[in-house]
């Protein structure tokens, strides 16, 4: 008749609970959960990042581009560059100088030449995660001449 009872010994070796299985689920669904918040806050800011190089490299492009003109002040281009992205250019003279006779030039060869310092800013912007994003790139060139137009 001892065969049908248990003997203590073997009454330990159930397994776990109900509330330790609970208990290790809800940890590791914790645990999973911080783990996908960061991989989430790693790839937007990865896609962030993408965005601000993308528009750099575009506001260095219009930025030669503007550079290379015949500069006039007061001028200001824009347009759109796709993918939301605009951008915009601001050509302003910062002042005018006359230029010093060279030794070896005539006095009487008419009016002393010019140049004019121009400050240029460029703008890129897009519409990211709910908010405008914008990088902007300022520079100066030197025209020929005294400012033209504004």
């Amino acid at each position: 008749m001892s065969g049908n009872r248990l003997s203590p010994d073997r009454g330990r070796e159930r397994g776990f609970t109900l509330l330790e299985v609970l208990i290790a689920f809800i940890i590791a669904a914790l645990a999973l959960g911080v783990m996908f918040q960061g991989a989430i806050g790693g790839l937007r800011a990865t896609t962030m990042a993408d965005h601000y190089e993308e528009a750099l490299s575009l506001a260095r492009s219009h930025l030669a581009a503007v550079g290379s003109r015949t500069l006039t002040g007061g001028t200001v281009l824009s347009g759109d560059d796709g993918r939301g992205f605009h951008w915009a250019a601001n050509v302003r003279p910062v002042s005018t100088v006359t230029l010093a006779r060279g030794p070896d030039e005539d006095p009487s060869d008419g009016p002393r030449p010019q140049a004019t310092l121009y400050a240029i800013s460029v703008t890129e912007t897009w519409t990211a995660d709910g908010g405008h994003r914008q990088v902007r790139l300022d520079s100066a060139r030197v025209g020929p001449g005294a400012a033209k137009g504004g």
